[in-house]
């Protein structure tokens, strides 16, 4: 399995952290996408054939599909929460 960094896993602190929970919800949603491109990448260079080859694409596929949707809806929480604390692009943006 592929090490995801521990930053996006970090929890803000309400009181203590200016960038509050939007800011932890981007950088979840920023690995989940990075981890759907990741799956979709090993499913397009799988050169595997036959119906077992088959399968496993499909499932890679509905994995990463799963991950670009929770991304996707941790990202539109974020922007309904507040605009993000650094500009990087528009508030919500789909993987």
């Amino acid at each position: 399995m592929t090490h995801l960094s521990d930053s996006p896993r970090r929890r803000p602190h309400p009181r203590t952290d200016p960038a509050g929970p939007a800011e932890g919800l981007r950088g979840h949603a920023a690995a989940l996408c990075a981890h759907a491109a990741r799956l979709r990448l090993a499913a397009a260079e799988l050169d595997w054939e036959g119906p077992e080859a088959e399968a496993l694409r499909a499932e890679v596929s509905a994995l990463a599909s799963r991950c670009a949707a929770a991304a996707n809806g941790l990202r539109l929480t974020a922007a309904r929460l507040g605009p993000p604390s650094r500009p990087h692009g528009p508030a919500y943006e789909p993987c």
